[in-house]
């Protein structure tokens, strides 16, 4: 049995470690058989007399076993085992797992090969377009196969799967005229490119408002028409939502499927299989659609790349915006990278003239944004002498008072929860528990305070440094806001939205709408007016991409509002994201993000790997990669964790970061360090190639201790 049907049995680029076959992984220690053991008599089983030998992609986490394995192919299967299809093998004495990737006439290994051990179903679930797109992302996120194609199949629902296929519908007629897109001077000629089946690539910076979803329908439109698949990726299931409605009036039933994760798995399995059958031709989903297998794709686009959750929480931590230029570059497809904002590493994209900027011109913009008030710097502090203190200065105050009369006001909290950081009210010293030093926080105005990490009840607290037994609040949270903002204003509804209960839309009528970032609701006609309060939270964040974090949460949010809406920003206003929310200019703001990160050689003008682990682990994975020339390491320093008070109560109090890697404290967790690897980016896939193969030898040697690698991680510090 063989990995990849080559002479050698050396593994490639982990030096004299060799093959170890099913057999041999039986029985660590021993050393493989030259003449292999014969495979165990289950029957009277015969090789199929055509494509005999199975190269089966075999579910193993182990880093030095990520290739394909031969298997033998009973006659009894020869049908069935078609390649993409499920099968079950047997694997170091064990039945696991495995996708079919081929089938081959004959196979290097010199011994006998293992048979099949069954097919769970015909099915071809992996196509090849799909199969090459996972091994080029595991290679250049330095991960396995197989952890990708965890990432890319659902789990298999067998009473769905015997279903009859839905008919397929005619390709829709193409639409008349470019829609939404006539407000962006390129607009039409990119919907005439995806007409012609051309590979268009742009970076689009939509306006404001609500006509978004409506312009990636009508681009899947024209992509449909010209008798291609389309594929849209976004960040939540509201936007989902939002597109999914937007395409069946474009495109009407039957044509298209929404991939959520709040589906059933039964319906999220029937929907993915109209996909991989040819009977939908458009797909709209988060992240896990990036690797839907839509058939002769014409059109892949992602909605606001700089949105945290689009990166995958598992390994190799993918990032859609990586996996959809990768596969419109395999499959000849056109590619569309927009928002209401632009990262950097979208700048990054166009600046390398791989895609080209495609936005609207300033007289339309200006026509279309709300109007921004900043409230920080001090010629406004001098004004209203009690906005050093407030949280709603009056000129907030008032401008929420006027624009209730018109519609309902939003108001942008960046931190959830009531009180979720607390402090001594004598000495301002943070507030922690007595059991574990956590960190506390109130859940109402009327209960007693509880730890964040251990939940317990912190009814008897006193304070360590003075002994005041009175609290007093750091941070307020969005429930805290809501109440003072319902004794400001009485009358009138105040609605919150945040992750306990997300709100999708508002009518029309007066109303105060409390959401934390990346919750707002949707009002029916736009809303009156918006208030941004504790700028601060945002922009203090200890994070590499604070400043464009927060002016994306911000643009967000403001253009939601209606045109020439008052939108007021507690920030000063002298504050280069501040400036570039008052002009609505996100891409001179990312043009110079970009410039001074490549100045100090930071992503996404640099490739930058992240190894955590204890401080030995590093060393020892630095010390078997054979770093490319140029590499750069730094570190490692120890990663910020919950046992630190401080970074606890910034990091965990709210929603205005993703926590770093530390997680909930125990007693037997020995201390984490991270490192950094630096290397320009044309050595970007050596790096990746380097640390997989440094991950493989410790894999061989049984080391006790994993060494967690992440390929540009999203938070840096």
């Amino acid at each position: 049995m063989t990995n990849d049907g080559g002479g050698s049995d050396l593994i490639p680029g982990l030096g004299d470690i060799p093959r170890v076959t099913p057999e041999a992984a039986a029985k660590p220690g021993r050393k493989p058989d030259k003449a292999g053991k014969k495979a165990p008599k289950k029957g009277a089983r015969k090789p199929a007399d055509k494509l005999p030998i199975a190269r089966v992609a075999v579910d193993v986490s182990l880093p030095h076993l990520d290739r394909p394995f031969d298997y033998q192919v009973q006659t009894e299967l020869a049908e069935t085992a078609v390649p993409g299809c499920r099968v079950r093998v047997r694997f170091a004495g064990q039945l696991v797992d495995g996708i079919l990737l081929e089938r081959a006439e004959e196979s290097d290994h010199e011994g006998t090969l293992l048979f099949l051990d069954r097919v769970v179903s015909a099915e071809p679930v992996l196509t090849p377009e799909v199969a090459a797109l996972a091994r080029e992302v595991a290679d250049r996120y330095a991960g396995s196969l197989y952890d990708v194609l965890r990432l890319a199949l659902p789990p298999r629902h067998a009473r769905v799967e015997a279903e009859a296929p839905a008919e397929r519908l005619d390709d829709p007629p193409a639409p008349e005229g470019p829609g939404p897109w006539a407000d962006y001077p390129a607009g039409p000629s990119f919907l005439g490119a995806l007409a012609e089946e051309r590979a268009p690539r742009a970076v689009w910076t939509a306006l404001p408002g609500p006509s978004w979803p409506a312009a990636l329908a009508r681009a899947a439109a024209v992509t449909l028409a010209a008798g291609r698949g389309a594929l849209i990726v976004v960040a939540d299931r509201r936007d989902v939502a939002r597109v999914d409605e937007a395409l069946t009036e474009e495109l009407g039933e039957g044509r298209h499927v929404a991939l959520t994760a709040d589906v059933k798995p039964s319906e999220r399995y029937r929907r993915w299989l109209a996909i991989l059958r040819g009977s939908a031709r458009a797909v709209v989903g988060t992240r896990a659609a990036m690797f839907a297998p839509v058939a002769d794709l014409g059109f892949v686009a992602l909605w606001d790349d700089g949105d945290d959750v689009h990166p995958d929480p598992h390994a190799p931590y993918p990032h859609p915006r990586e996996v959809l230029a990768l596969r419109a570059h395999r499959s000849g497809a056109g590619a569309l990278i927009g928002g209401l904002t632009r990262t950097t590493d979208a700048t990054q994209l166009v600046g390398s003239g791989w895609a080209h900027a495609l936005a609207a011109d300033r007289d339309t913009i200006r026509k279309a944004m709300p109007r921004i008030t900043p409230i920080g710097d001090d010629a406004q502090l001098a004004r209203d002498g009690a906005a050093r203190s407030a949280r709603l200065p009056n000129v907030s105050f008032q401008a929420a008072r006027t624009a209730l009369e018109d519609g309902p006001v939003l108001v942008q909290v960046p931190r959830r929860g009531y009180l979720p950081a607390l402090a001594c009210g004598n000495c301002r010293e943070r507030a922690h528990c007595g059991a574990c030093q956590g960190p506390l926080a109130l859940s109402s105005g009327h209960a007693t305070p509880y730890c964040r990490w251990c939940g317990r009840i912190a009814g008897d607290w006193r304070c360590a440094e003075c002994g005041h037994i009175h609290i007093r609040a750091v941070v307020v949270g969005a429930k805290r806001t809501a109440e003072e903002l319902g004794r400001a204003f009485p009358g009138v509804p105040v609605k919150t939205s945040g992750r306990d209960a997300i709100l999708d839309r508002i009518g029309p009528g007066r109303a105060l709408v409390v959401a934390t970032p990346g919750a707002e609701p949707v009002a029916e006609e736009g809303y009156a007016a918006a208030l941004l309060l504790d700028g601060w939270a945002l922009l203090g964040r200890a994070d590499l991409r604070a400043g464009e974090e927060a002016l994306r949460r911000w643009m967000n949010a403001a253009a939601l509002v209606r045109p020439a809406g008052p939108v007021i920003v507690s920030a000063d206003g002298a504050l280069a994201p501040v400036q570039a929310l008052i002009r609505w200019d996100p891409v001179t703001f990312a043009e110079r993000e970009l410039d001074e990160r490549r100045e100090v050689g930071f992503p996404p003008a640099f490739r930058m790997a992240s190894l955590t682990a204890t401080p030995a682990a590093i060393r020892e994975l630095l010390a078997d990669a054979r770093l490319p020339e140029g590499a750069e390491v730094l570190g490692p320093v120890p990663v910020s964790t919950p046992w630190n008070a401080q970074a606890a109560d910034d990091s965990a109090s709210g929603e205005v970061g993703s926590g770093g890697a530390g997680g909930r404290p125990s007693s037997g967790n020995r201390p984490k360090e991270r490192a950094l690897v630096r290397v320009p980016r044309s050595g970007a896939a050596e790096l990746a190639r380097a640390l997989k193969e440094a991950q493989g030898v410790r894999s061989a040697r049984k080391v006790e201790e994993y060494v967690r690698v992440q390929i540009d991680p999203l938070e840096l510090l």
